[in-house]
């Protein structure tokens, strides 16, 4: 059985995530919306998982690196003024879409386990990280406009 795999994945999406919210929050300091949400959501997904964890501890977890490379890749600092803000957002973006898909392959295994702590696990996590996405894809909205037309350079 493969579930560790995903298990890993999810885990170690879900804290890679919450370490680049908190790196955009203290990097754009001055939007105070940016800072005061992104802490909000890294607080988030720190609580989905620990929610996470006794499945963890039951099934095991197979570490991949996959969250950490993406992190890596996206987030070795913060950038600066109008557009690094709208760069960063669609960073964090993407690091919420792989765990977003992740949850959702794993409840696909909890299905087919019918292990009813994962589907609740899953059925109480999922939606946050849905939210995540929904405040990112409005924040990138309103971002965009201000960074690619409005500023100066």
């Amino acid at each position: 059985m493969h579930l560790a795999t995903y298990l890993g994945l999810l885990h170690s999406s879900l804290r890679t995530l919450a370490g680049a919210f908190r790196e955009v929050a203290a990097g754009h300091g001055e939007e105070p919306d940016v800072r005061q949400m992104c802490e909000v959501l890294a607080g988030r997904a720190d609580g989905q998982a620990e929610h996470l964890a006794p499945v963890v501890e039951r099934y095991g977890e197979h570490r991949e690196d996959e969250p950490e490379r993406l992190h890596a890749a996206e987030f070795t600092d913060t950038r600066t003024g109008g557009v690094g803000l709208l760069r960063d957002l669609q960073d964090l973006y993407a690091l919420a879409s792989f765990t977003d898909i992740t949850w959702t392959v794993v409840n696909q295994a909890a299905q087919a386990l019918r292990d009813r702590e994962l589907l609740d696990v899953v059925s109480s996590c999922e939606p946050e990280t849905q939210r995540q996405l929904a405040w990112l894809t409005t924040r990138i909205k309103q971002a965009a406009p201000q960074a690619l037309v409005a500023a100066k350079e």
